[in-house]
């Protein structure tokens, strides 16, 4: 490349990518009009049942709804979704998926008949973002998704769409795609991350679920040190957490429901005000903390 040619593409370039941005965000104003900003959420979602029980953190979920706007659409990132590459639920009415087993059948009977909102979808396919995100007409709503959302809007009128984890990424390539999202805050969407800070299944104490606040010294350690990261806004010591040893690991066994903090706490802005609920241990080996930016 001669020197000239070279000096116009580092000089353009910026500014094409400006107009890029601005072109994609007029775009989805074609679909979502502006709103002032909208909180973003982490949910501790836990077991599965929370949809049909009757208990503190289902209680908490209700708390906090009261305390939202009215979203104009749902976008929810669920541990229960891994897929190579990253997908967006692009269908008119997403189906509830029960993936999950073992449960009592008034569980498998619940529905959650949110529509989805296909217009929208391909809009944030469009956006700028550094990965592309792809249309998925196959997946639905998983219990990541609608036993919790459920308890924030039980008319089940607001539509939600989910986003996939792409299972290639690391968790910076997470952290980096959730920043590329935040102009949705401003068109009405409440994004949500959905999965649990800690989450060891297999060393769950499985007689010790009714006891209140019941957790591992390495889960309470765990919780709190992310926490403490989640309080002080440290981005980088989140995203290298999953990545940690001996306690960690043991705590963060898979990425998969750790990953959806850091697409909430990506998103965060200066002006936002951190609210901790549902902070407490389950099992031994989960906890149920969760997090409201407004």
């Amino acid at each position: 490349m001669l020197r000239l040619d070279f000096l116009k593409t580092i000089l353009i370039t910026p500014f094409i990518n400006k107009i890029m941005s601005t072109n994609a965000l007029k775009q989805l104003e074609t679909v979502l009009p502006p709103s002032k900003k909208m909180p973003a959420l982490f949910l501790g979602h836990g077991s599965p049942m929370n949809a049909i029980e009757e208990n503190e953190f289902v209680t908490g979920f209700k708390n906090i709804a009261t305390k939202l706007p009215t979203p104009t659409a749902i976008l929810c990132v669920s541990a229960h979704w891994e897929t190579n590459g990253t997908m967006i639920t692009a269908m008119k009415q997403p189906k509830t998926i029960h993936d999950f087993g073992g449960f009592p059948k008034e569980l498998f009977a619940v529905e959650y008949p949110a529509p989805g909102k296909p217009e929208l979808a391909k809009e944030i396919s469009e956006l700028p973002t550094s990965q592309k995100i792809l249309l998925d007409t196959n997946w639905g709503l998983d219990h990541g998704t609608w036993s919790v959302i459920k308890h924030l809007y039980p008319l089940a009128n607001i539509p939600v769409l989910q986003l996939s984890l792409n299972y290639k990424y690391t968790p910076q390539q997470h952290a980096d795609l959730a920043k590329q999202l935040n102009s949705l805050r401003y068109k009405g969407v409440l994004i949500v991350g959905s999965g649990n800070l800690v989450h060891n299944l297999g060393l769950v104490a499985w007689d010790k679920l009714n006891q209140p606040d019941y957790g591992y010294d390495w889960a309470i350690k765990v919780n709190q040190e992310i926490k403490k990261a989640i309080t002080e806004n440290n981005s980088a010591e989140l995203i290298k957490i999953p990545n940690k040893d001996k306690e960690f690991k043991l705590a963060i066994p898979t990425p998969e429901h750790y990953l959806p903090i850091l697409y909430a706490m990506a998103l965060r802005e200066k002006s936002d005000e951190l609210t901790f609920f549902n902070d407490k241990a389950l099992g031994g080996s989960l906890t149920m903390t969760s997090i409201v930016l407004t």
